[in-house]
């Protein structure tokens, strides 16, 4: 327990601070999570509607400190990748029917 009233103040700060980061990471998973779905139905468009919501969110979580720098770039590539080929997928498909 703590002693003196810095470290209680220091244990209300990190409460508050854990409930806002919790919810920042929660926020950008869902993110993701509808980005993944997209991708997963295969809907060139909703994958791109949704990695153009979902990268600034995984931006901010950096800025924010909740997500190392090197983590988000890595999401963001594989994510944008995924999302490059399944609309490249559309596009060959659609050149070929058309």
């Amino acid at each position: 327990m703590a002693n003196n009233p810095s470290a209680r103040k220091r244990i209300r700060q990190t409460a508050k601070r854990t409930v806002i980061n919790k919810s920042r990471v929660s926020r950008i998973r869902t993110f993701v999570r509808k980005l993944e779905s997209a991708l997963a139905s295969g809907n060139a468009e909703a994958a791109t509607v949704a990695f153009q919501a979902a990268e600034p969110e995984i931006r901010r979580g950096v800025s924010k400190g909740v997500l190392h720098m090197n983590t988000a770039a890595r999401k963001i590539s594989r994510l944008g990748r995924r999302v490059k080929a399944l609309n490249a997928s559309k596009a060959g498909a659609e050149a070929a029917a058309g």
